[in-house]
């Protein structure tokens, strides 16, 4: 019968490409087809400049799967494994889908049939195995000689930097835009910030290095943030944590970071770079305590309850502030959109509600769930409530064996593995070094598993009764229902706190149990002689 065939070539790279020119390649799979006169050409795919590492970024390997599926042929001849795929995962993957919808793969060097070879894919590992660790070696021979360029300080990147122009290899000053980023840093420090910049320089018409003249401060935060421009170049801003996939990847520390001092010339001192990132930072900090967080952000368990009887939200702020201790308060969010200079000189009406200091809040709270846990009716109900929340898992025994029973599959199937091996082997199917590898990888499994199943073992001993967990979890409950020693724990804000409305003279405090509503007065100016009671209506 005739079949009919799919070439698959790639060449990755332009020193591969000079060795192994296209017109070789076609005259290699040429020489091929003519030695099978019953072999039928298709078409031939061909990637060209296009790493092995991964399957998905090569255009014509997926037009050929995609052939494969609507059946225009039902062999695909390749020269090796390490051009079909260098990561050991796709190799099978691939070979296996296409045997299961009838079509063979044939790779001449390492002369494997994936039908009709009965340890085809035994071979196919291995082969692949080898390919995918000489990926892994090149990248790591990249990194060693990326180190060598950190040290030297060699510049990386396509050279858009305000502020200079790449000629060649190396940056050089461009006057026009360093008096731009000399500006921006001056205005900085003499107390302006990002928006106002942006603003100022998109109405001057100011061009940015992609010649554009609309500023934003997210690119002038950018900029005042760059260590190059004090001289210093920060290399691996972001790292690839897998050579197989390729993906680029933010560096927030997973990977040491190298600093070094750039040959290029500084357009500003190391000592104005320093005092804007105190600046920056300071403002961040700021940011995260609370004092501009904007509506609906509020991370805080009061910012999530509170509303103002206006309706709009609250915001937390820094209230007192000294070395040893910091009080905040919440302030809504409507009261201070009027204090923003855009609506001073308009008749735009404010809030009237004044802002509320945290351990007032903690104060009221204390009084309402003090007084509900005294009642015992009303404690059990408490702790039950708390329990519906809490997940039990009353079967962790059975997990266990569960996993230990696939642990002992996994030994099983890893040793029937090994036993074939060792035949392949004594078959001179494979050589002693393919055999050492393999033998490593396979030990080193069987060893892993073993030793999982040891540590379940002793975990399994170890397990209370489930009965002694859930008495345990109720002593904890039980504790945090003693307000008068721990004061009010935000599991209990959380769980029975719906809102707390605030109102210009009272507080509104909406529970979820028994939905009740229980409205308060607080006076005084301290814990000292505060008080709370129940509000009357006037």
């Amino acid at each position: 019968m005739k079949r009919k065939v799919a070439i698959y070539a790639r060449v990755s790279t332009e020193h591969e490409a000079q060795l192994s020119a296209l017109d070789n390649q076609v005259q290699y799979y040429d020489s091929i087809l003519k030695q099978h006169p019953d072999w039928i050409l298709y078409d031939r795919y061909i990637d060209e400049g296009i790493t092995g590492t991964s399957t998905k970024k090569r255009k014509n390997f997926m037009r050929m799967l995609e052939d494969a599926k609507e059946g225009k042929f039902d062999l695909i001849v390749t020269r090796e494994v390490s051009r079909f795929a260098r990561n050991t995962v796709d190799t099978l993957q691939e070979t296996r889908r296409l045997k299961k919808i009838g079509v063979e793969v044939y790779f001449t060097e390492d002369n494997i049939w994936t039908f009709n070879d009965e340890d085809g894919e035994l071979k196919l590992t291995i082969m692949a195995t080898l390919a995918q660790n000489e990926s892994k070696k090149t990248s790591q021979r990249v990194k060693a000689g990326q180190m060598i360029s950190f040290q030297n300080g060699v510049f990386y990147g396509t050279g858009n930097i305000l502020g200079y122009d790449k000629v060649g290899k190396d940056l050089v000053v461009n006057e026009e835009q360093a008096e731009v980023v000399r500006f921006i840093y001056s205005e900085y420090l003499n107390g302006k910030g990002t928006v106002s910049i942006a603003d100022e320089l998109t109405r001057k018409e100011v061009k940015t290095s992609t010649g554009l003249t609309n500023w934003s401060p997210s690119y002038i935060s950018r900029v005042l943030r760059n260590p190059f421009y004090s001289g210093t170049i920060v290399y691996r801003k972001s790292y690839i944590p897998d050579y197989l996939e390729q993906k680029p990847k933010m560096n927030y520390g997973e990977v040491e970071q190298v600093i070094v001092e750039g040959k290029h010339e500084p357009l500003v001192s190391k000592e104005d770079f320093k005092k804007v990132q105190e600046i920056m930072d300071g403002h961040s900090k700021q940011i995260k305590l609370g004092i501009r967080r904007a509506k609906g952000t509020a991370k805080n368990i009061w910012s999530k309850k509170l509303i103002c009887e206006c309706g709009y939200n609250f915001n937390r702020r820094v209230y007192h502030r000294n070395k040893t201790n910091t009080t905040f308060s919440y302030v809504c969010y409507n009261r201070k959109m009027h204090h923003d200079s855009k609506y001073k000189n308009t008749d735009y009406k404010s809030c009237e509600v004044k802002e509320v200091q945290e351990w007032k809040l903690q104060f009221m709270a204390e009084a309402i769930f003090t007084k509900l846990t005294q009642d015992t009716d009303n404690r059990k109900e408490l702790v039950n409530k708390l329990m519906n929340g809490v997940k039990i898992d009353d079967h962790p025994e059975k997990k266990i064996k569960q996993r230990i029973d696939k642990l002992n599959q996994l030994i099983k199937k890893e040793t029937a593995k090994l036993d074939k091996l060792i035949d392949t082997y004594l078959d001179e199917t494979i050589n002693i070094t393919m055999y050492d590898i393999f033998q490593k990888k396979l030990s080193n499994r069987i060893e892993k598993y073993k030793i999982e199943i040891s540590e379940l073992e002793k975990e399994y001993k170890s397990i209370e009764p489930l009965e002694v967990r859930i008495e345990k979890i109720k002593n904890n409950i039980r504790k945090l229902l003693d307000i008068s020693y721990n004061g009010v724990d935000e599991k209990v804000i959380e769980e029975f706190v719906d809102k707390i409305i605030v109102h210009k003279d009272y507080f509104e405090w909406k529970l979820n149990f028994m939905n009740e509503t229980i409205k308060l007065e607080i006076s005084g100016k301290s814990k000292s002689d505060c008080f709370v009671v129940e509000y009357k209506e006037k």
